[in-house]
């Protein structure tokens, strides 16, 4: 069975294809997303400061990752990305903002792994590609899905101040997202 806590140490490292330079600065679209809190989220009528981190697909357990998952630069690391947000969520609570997982996966698929990984955030489902489509986020092919590039943004007030894109390893994601808030306070 694999290990999705852990990231093996030969995964390809993402480059930065240039495919998320054109979102700082834009102002999030009115869309209306079901959470794993049983809840919609309108993003258009965000108020104050969120970190939305976007990933391609958790695993669960007993279930096989698609074929040359781990060959795909960026795709390994969903599960220990959330965790990392997940053990860092009062220190980013302390600085100001809410935090949102955002995946193209189903409600339901993602309520499974919120609920095993207890995640006291809210993740976003964009099954329909809403978000994807309005703001051109970065997507790549697994398996006959497409799914979203690993890529994190901050927002505030609706508007995008701030993108880290591409992340590697994934767990060091909300470590960056603190040292930027740490140093762009609001």
């Amino acid at each position: 069975m694999t290990n999705f806590n852990q990231l093996p140490s030969n995964l390809p490292i993402p480059q930065d294809d240039g495919a998320a330079d054109h979102l700082v600065g834009m102002r999030l679209p009115s869309v209306t997303l079901n959470t794993t809190t049983a809840s919609r989220f309108n993003l258009g009528e965000s108020k104050g400061r969120l970190v939305i981190y976007c990933y391609p697909m958790t695993g669960q357990p007993n279930v096989a990752l698609p074929e040359g998952w781990d060959q795909i630069p960026g795709a390994r690391g969903c599960t220990p990305q959330s965790c990392s947000f997940r053990d860092h969520y009062q220190e980013l609570r302390t600085l100001g903002v809410e935090v949102f997982g955002l995946s193209v996966q189903s409600t339901e698929y993602q309520k499974e792994m919120a609920d095993r990984l207890h995640l006291p955030f809210p993740v976003l489902s964009d099954a329909d590609y809403q978000l994807q489509k309005a703001l051109q986020l970065p997507t790549f092919v697994a398996a006959g899905m497409t799914l979203l590039k690993r890529i994190t943004l901050i927002v505030n007030n609706g508007v995008i101040e701030a993108v880290h894109y591409p992340i590697f390893p994934s767990d060091s994601d909300p470590v960056w997202v603190i040292d930027y808030l740490k140093n762009n306070p609001a």
